[in-house]
Formats: C-alpha cells, structure tokens, sequence
C-alpha cells in the first residue's frame, strides 16, 4: 500500500492539474462568445453569396463561365482544405475533422482521383501526415493569432488561388466543424471551386432562372467578384471552427475538472483508510507490548 507522504504527493499533482483545466475553461468561455458572434454574423453574408455563386454558375453551362465559377471541366484532381486547430486539449474537435477528410480522400481514391491536401493547422497537418503524407502540398499555421481576422481567409484564399491558376486541381473542397452549441459542432464539406449548382430537390430561390445584367462589364465585376467569394467562404469556416474550438475546449476542460475532483475525492478516501490503519497498527502494537510487560 503507498505510504501517506505517496497519497499527498498525488493529490497535490492532481489539484495543480484542476486549477489549469479551471483557468483553460473561464478563458476557452470567455473567448467563445466572441467567437460565436463572429461566426454567427458572417453566416447570412456567406450563404447568401454562396447561393449567388451557385445559380450563377448553373447560367454558365458548357465553361463559358470564368473558370473560378464554371471550373476546368474535368474533376481528376481535387484539392482537399483540411481546417484544423493549432491547438490540442478541445476534445473530439480536431479529431473529428481529420476523421471525416480520410473518408472523404479515401472516397476520391476510390474513385479514381488525384487527391492533393492543403493542411490549414498543425493538427492536420500532424495527424494526416501518418497516412497521406505524400499528399499534403502545403500546410499554412499561426492563424488568428493575435485575433481571427479577414487578412487569415485573404492568406488561406490566396493560396488555393494561386494553385488553381496554376492549374495544379480542378476542384477544391473544404472541411470544417460548423458550430452550433458549445457541447455540438457539425462536421461540414463544403465545395468551394467551382461552385456547387444548386440541389434538384431545393427549394426555388428568387434568383432562380434569372438573367442577369451586369453593369459596368461581366468579366470586371466576377474578376473581383469571385476571388472576394472564395474569401468570404473561407473565411466563415475559419470563423466557424474558431467558435467550435473554444465550445469544444470549454467542454473539454470541464470534464477534465470534474475528473480531476472524482480523482481527488477517490485519493483523499484512500490516504484516509491508509492512515487509519497505520494509526491502528501502532495502537495494536502499543497494547501488545504493555500486555506482555
């Protein structure tokens, strides 16, 4: 059985353990409502262009279209943009993320495409490196530090940008956690280019089956147009995985708060059962030898 000074000792380490989870949790809560207004306000603006962009680019049939909005024609090779966290300590967050990007790469191998990874955070890029590391083109970290800006998505989009310039994939498609409670994040993939044409089964939008006038010039307005979408939707997952990562922190540490108190309270009953049987012996022993004076 551990000595007194043994039990001490542990419940010491795990009542240092309890006063770090307590502190990550108040700042995880305390970053996480400005985060979630964040993310909240950029949702109407980005799924409104992103309807535009989708019956704009079902007007454009055969790749008459710019290629941001038509695509190349061909779905051979995709880019896969895996948004993770720098971070760990925040539960299933990151895991799950990276759980949902093997099935959607494996899916494409399946099938027979060119699989090309931009990892978007450390943990991707740590966690997919073990199967796909041959894959992975890039990887772009150190967002939203100090604080999640414009400038992050304006980094991330300038770099599918240029590869699609480049003619290095066909289609990009992004996954993120979408937030939507503290304890709850969605797993989402999103098709970013070319835009995705809207579901057959949706219901019918007032821009539907528009024809569109464009003032001053066509290509002047979507040359600016789409670059800015690309952004935008880029940057509501970057915003959407910054909330679903404090949510998923906060939770995290108050379990782990919680667990360190169920430990505490199991060590402090052990030592006390220790030290009352120690205290036992020695009166045991103390009556044996007067007796035997």
């Amino acid at each position: 059985m551990p000595s007194l000074k043994t039990y001490r000792l542990r419940i010491r380490s795990v009542l240092s353990t309890q006063k770090i989870t307590k502190a990550m949790k108040m700042v995880a809560a305390a970053k996480l409502r400005r985060a979630q207004d964040q993310a909240m306000a950029a949702r109407p603006y980005a799924e409104a262009m992103d309807k535009v962009m989708a019956t704009l680019a079902s007007s454009f049939k055969g790749g008459s279209g710019p290629k941001l909005l038509s695509g190349t024609g061909s779905d051979k090779v995709q880019l896969v943009i895996v948004a993770t966290a720098d971070r760990g300590l925040c539960g299933a967050f990151n895991s799950s993320i990276v759980r949902e990007a093997r099935r959607f790469i494996r899916t494409l191998v399946a099938d027979g495409k060119t699989v090309k990874i931009l990892a978007v955070g450390r943990k991707a890029r740590d966690q997919l490196r073990r199967d796909y590391a041959n894959m992975i083109v890039d990887t772009i970290t150190d967002l939203g530090r100090p604080r999640l800006s414009f400038a992050d998505a304006q980094k991330v989009a300038a770099r599918v940008a240029e590869m699609f310039d480049k003619g290095e994939f066909d289609v990009a498609t992004v996954i993120f956690n979408r937030f939507k409670s503290a304890m709850t994040q969605i797993v989402t993939v999103q098709q970013l280019i070319p835009p995705p044409a809207p579901e057959a089964g949706a219901a019918p939008t007032t821009t539907g089956g528009a024809i569109y006038e464009f003032e001053p010039d066509e290509g002047e307005i979507l040359a600016d147009l789409l670059p800015r979408n690309l952004t935008v939707q880029i940057f509501r997952a970057l915003l959407e995985n910054a909330a679903s990562f404090y949510g998923s922190q906060m939770t995290a540490m108050d379990n782990a708060s919680r667990n360190a108190g169920e430990v505490i309270k199991k060590l402090t009953l052990q030592m006390n059962r220790s030290r009352q049987a120690s205290i036992t012996k020695e009166l045991i022993e103390i009556i044996s030898g007067a007796e035997a004076v």
